[in-house]
């Protein structure tokens, strides 16, 4: 694993504050010097795994505690909940944050979970806390550990890169290739099931066969990925399970849903090697209809290997990535390395994400602009697996992929258009949040703001509300 640099410098000064040490005392007891201790205090050193193990000797400590995750999912996090328009007449920059992280990680950590738990139910829901406990919902910490990955883990690709080049080499055809390779290396033999033996299962290992049963009903690039999934529980098992163990969830279901999020990375890695894939993103101007004939993917899966590009010295264009039901509600949400806030705020009406309910299989833009002023050029389109429950109940989703209208000139679905005179969609993070003093769409009033009331007039949007 190629090991993440470890600034702890807020950690190590809590430790000696309640140790009552001085920098020189301290650093005398690690056999380091006083200037480079502070350094450390200062985050402008990294913190060595040699260092870490003489704390542990020298303090008697899990050194764990020492490379625990930022507060808050770091900087780039914080800044996304601090873009919150009740946020805006503060006037906090990245300086005033990164400030904040350093020298009171437990409160800036404390704010983070408060406002997650507040606003998680405000973005689902259109306000107020939110209706599962934060301990009680597994996939908080799973969200937050991908978010600090920024949803790119590179030994993953790696490994998944060169094991699609390997197969490559023996068959044209991937998923032939993975069969075989699931035949020859580990006696599992894959077998198409008629739906009525598989009503409820999409993919079963039944180890007594040495069998990867796969329902019928599974279209092309979903047989293809699920017996890449299956070849990824195999192949990259030590890779999941050191990220796995790096997580330190202390939920075993949040565990468990990582290591889904981690082995589904992999089988769509091998499906769209990242070289291969990038190169194909940029000469095509990510046209996702051509990626998916390429790569033998589905819509949603070339979607969410858009948000997956953030190689060092390769990267891709910055997407995240939503997908809604038709109740606004999220069921996936991948920042990627956009920051967007998008990602993390309630559904506004006037983003036409849902409106793509109306014209299924057909994608449809739109270029929106925040409050702040920012603005971002979106795509959604509907999609809907093959698949259907026992009682003939089939999912319905709008996938929406979004990123800066600043980089979105290149995107053959923006060509054309003036994306930063142009006219835009003025939308807000959901009602309960959002501080637009003129908009008739508005369900309810923003939170912490006072009503106005007067008899002898009625206005145009349906609540009038005190401003700055």
């Amino acid at each position: 694993m190629t090991e993440r640099k470890i600034f702890a410098g807020a950690r190590i000064r809590r430790l000696r504050r309640t140790r009552g040490l001085t920098q020189a005392a301290m650093a005398d007891a690690l056999g380091a010097s006083a200037s480079y201790l502070n350094l450390l205090e200062r985050n402008q050193r990294p913190l060595t795994a040699a260092l870490m193990l003489k704390f542990a000797d020298a303090f008697d400590i899990d050194p764990r505690l020492l490379a625990a995750d930022a507060p808050g999912g770091g900087s780039d996090a914080m800044r996304r909940r601090l873009a919150d328009p009740m946020f805006a007449d503060l006037g906090i920059d990245r300086t005033e944050i990164d400030e904040w992280l350093a020298a009171a990680p437990g409160a800036a950590e404390a704010f983070a979970r408060m406002f997650d738990a507040l606003g998680d139910g405000a973005s689902d829901r259109g306000g107020g806390v939110a209706a599962v406990p934060v301990s009680d919902d597994p996939t908080r910490p799973v969200r937050r550990e991908i978010e600090r990955w920024r949803n790119h883990f590179a030994d993953l690709d790696t490994a998944a890169e060169a094991l699609a080049d390997e197969l490559r080499l023996g068959a044209a055809d991937l998923y032939a290739a993975i069969a075989e390779r699931l035949r020859v290396r580990h006696q599992i033999a894959i077998r198409i099931l008629p739906v009525d033996v598989m009503p409820d299962h999409l993919r079963r290992l039944d180890l007594h066969a040495r069998q990867l049963q796969l329902s019928e009903m599974l279209a092309p690039a979903s047989r293809l990925f699920q017996a890449a999934y299956q070849l990824a529980l195999l192949e990259a098992k030590g890779e999941i399970d050191a990220l796995a163990a790096g997580a330190g969830f202390a939920d075993r279901a949040a565990e468990r849903l990582f290591r889904r999020h981690l082995a589904s990375y992999y089988a769509a890695a091998m499906m769209m090697p990242y070289g291969r894939f990038l190169r194909a993103c940029e000469a095509t101007g990510y046209d996702i209809d051509v990626l998916q004939g390429r790569f033998g993917a589905s819509y949603e899966m070339v979607a969410h290997r858009l948000t997956t590009l953030g190689r060092v010295g390769a990267r891709g264009l910055p997407f995240f990535m939503l997908r809604i039901d038709r109740a606004g509600q999220a069921s996936k949400r991948y920042a990627g390395t956009s920051a967007a806030p998008l990602v993390e705020a309630g559904r506004c009406p006037l983003w036409r994400l849902a409106q793509a309910f109306d014209r299924p299989g057909e994608a449809t833009t739109d270029l929106v602009e925040l409050e702040d002023g920012r603005r971002w050029f979106t795509i959604a389109r509907t999609v809907r697996p093959a698949t259907r429950s026992a009682a003939g109940i089939r999912a319905e989703h709008v996938v929406g992929l979004g990123l800066p209208a600043a980089m979105a000139a290149g995107l053959i679905q923006a060509r054309g258009r003036d994306l930063m005179a142009g006219p835009a969609t003025p939308i807000g993070p959901g009602c309960r949040r959002c501080l637009r003093p003129a908009c008739p769409q508005r369900a309810e009033p923003p939170a912490g703001r006072p009503l106005l009331f007067n008899e002898r007039e009625r206005g145009t949007v349906p609540f009038g509300f005190a401003g700055d």
